[in-house]
């Protein structure tokens, strides 16, 4: 029921985006495109001018001059649980609303953790590569059990929590520190700092969001807060941990080893090479990003944020949206048009539409107006006979950012 004949809406779907999503949009008619890579900000803005549905995941950052120049863009797609690679206020302004899935790919990153913990405690990886190049080296030093050992989780949200439930499966005391008060599941404890949390725990694992707060939040003065022997895990995000710390933590032994699954600087595509101070050191395990790369969590997340996009591309719904006022629609009644605007949060908006529709001898089967800080968006169903006229009048409102019906 969409204003625009679906198949001139041009979908561009980035990074190798579960097919899935590729079929949902085909099916119903739209034009896409799926393409393997990232792209870099000059090839993104040049290609955004003409997209109106953009699907992304990790690599791609949707920048200030990209948004600038997305003239057509209706909405973003993060095919991942980070949003943090878009401008979000940026696009909220514009208005473009940006989802994404952030509990599809939870228990595919939670079961990777609770597997690198098990393969550190017993240093598997350097002797799975020992006995690779012929060498037999049969020790029980340093190798250890992960039962009656405490782990420390540092982010207790929807992955740090199942981690916390798998690993007490194992036998572990699971500690955690979150910022937010959470409720514990299981025997889980919260802690009172994040110093506590570093003093206490044999494993640390991260799972928060890259934002200013967390950007570096292990650095080198914390190598005198951790254990003698503790074991460092990041799979959340690659500037949460100060690479040049982690490294002389486990030069000096303090740490006796790490996963990491995300980097401060990450290869664009898998043709390009990966460079890292933590390459070669001992009982590292590095891993390519791929903490939700599991085909169920690939094609889980694929639908999900696809199913969110095509909601709002057909019917204007925002449930879920992580920028923008949440409206959730239904079908539209038959006999009537729903136009859709989205506008700045001035005062006074609703009262002139209304006029507006008051003028023009027009009745309102429904109206549904949500607003944040920066705008307000609004849903009305009307009479047919009003649609294209009242859609050019609001359209014209000098607070209108951007206006459409659906028939």
């Amino acid at each position: 029921m969409v204003s625009y004949p679906k198949g001139k809406i041009k979908v561009l779907l980035l990074e190798n985006i579960h097919k899935d999503a590729y079929d949902l949009f085909h099916r119903d008619g739209f034009d896409v495109t799926l393409v393997k890579d990232a792209m870099e900000e000059a090839e993104l803005i040049e290609k955004i001018s003409d997209v109106h549905v953009l699907g992304i995941r990790s690599k791609t950052n949707v920048t200030m001059k990209a948004l600038a120049n997305a003239k057509k863009l209706m909405t973003i797609g993060c095919f991942c649980i980070g949003t943090n690679q878009v401008k979000l206020e940026e696009a909220e302004k514009k208005g473009i609303p940006v989802f994404n899935a952030p509990y599809s790919n939870t228990r595919s990153v939670a079961e990777l953790v609770i597997a690198e913990i098990i393969m550190l405690a017993r240093k598997a990886t350097d002797q799975s590569r020992d006995v690779h190049l012929g060498k037999w080296n049969k020790i029980a030093k340093g190798c250890f059990e992960v039962r009656g050992k405490t782990l420390g989780i540092i982010g207790y949200g929807h992955i740090g929590s199942q981690v916390s439930v798998l690993a007490e499966s194992m036998g572990m005391k699971v500690i955690f520190f979150d910022i937010i008060s959470k409720l514990p599941l299981g025997n889980a404890s919260s802690v009172h700092s994040y110093e506590e949390l570093l003093k206490q725990s044999d494993f640390i694992t991260f799972h928060v969001p890259e934002t200013e707060e967390t950007k570096n939040l292990f650095r080198k003065e914390h190598l005198n807060l951790v254990k003698p022997g503790a074991y460092l895990l990041n799979l959340s995000r690659g500037k949460v941990l100060e690479i040049e710390a982690l490294v002389e933590g486990l030069k000096s032994g303090k740490l006796a080893g790490a996963g990491v699954d995300v980097f401060p600087e990450e290869p664009k595509s898998n043709d390009d090479p990966f460079v890292s101070p933590l390459q070669g050191l001992p009982n590292v395990i590095l891993t390519p990003h791929v903490g939700g790369s599991t085909e169920e969590a690939q094609k889980n997340i694929g639908s999900e944020v696809a199913e969110k996009l095509l909601k709002y591309v057909n019917n204007g719904s925002t449930t879920f949206s992580v920028n923008f006022p949440n409206i959730e629609l239904g079908s539209l009644k038959s006999g009537y048009h729903r136009i859709l605007n989205i506008h700045q949060n001035q005062p006074g908006f609703l009262r002139d539409i209304n006029s507006i529709i008051s003028d023009l001898g027009g009745n309102i089967l429904t109206q549904n107006l949500s607003t944040s800080a920066n705008i307000g968006y609004l849903s009305m169903e009307i009479d047919k006979n009003l649609g294209d006229e009242l859609k050019d009048k609001i359209k014209a409102h000098k607070h209108s950012i951007r206006t459409r019906i659906l028939y």
